[in-house]
């Protein structure tokens, strides 16, 4: 049977301890290891919809599905990179430069076919499976 849950190591500095100490001493924890799921799991939930997003985008989607530059200076602007997988047609827009997909797109899965102008499809080459 294997354990619902995985034991890891971290080191943490003196004064970083002293305080997690000093928490589980006036009760607002059990244990260091209390505080340390409950500060991971507020950190996780601060990221709650990036997770969602990232899991979305990732997932393979049916149908048509454009890609405009607009959404991806979306992307860019989060930060992030699209995992393009679909089955059916994906049509990455005109007005999307080859710099702008060669910087957002990480990978592009289709099942179906891909219709995108010859530059960008040139700077995506290595990214197209």
């Amino acid at each position: 049977m294997r354990p619902d849950s995985e034991t890891i190591t971290i080191n943490l500095g003196y004064v970083d301890l002293g305080h997690i100490d000093l928490l589980v001493r006036e009760g607002f924890f059990s244990n260091r290891s209390d505080f340390i799921r409950t500060a991971i799991r507020t950190r996780l939930g601060a990221h709650d919809e990036a997770v969602s997003r990232t899991i979305e985008r990732r997932t393979m989607e049916l149908g048509l599905r454009d890609h405009s530059r607009a959404e991806l200076e979306a992307v860019k602007a989060a930060g992030e990179m699209l995992h393009v997988k679909v089955v059916g047609l994906a049509r990455i827009d005109p007005d999307v430069s080859p710099d702008l997909a060669r910087d957002m797109i990480k990978s592009i899965t289709v099942l179906g076919a891909l219709q995108a102008s010859d530059p960008v499809r040139k700077v995506l080459a290595d990214r197209i499976r």
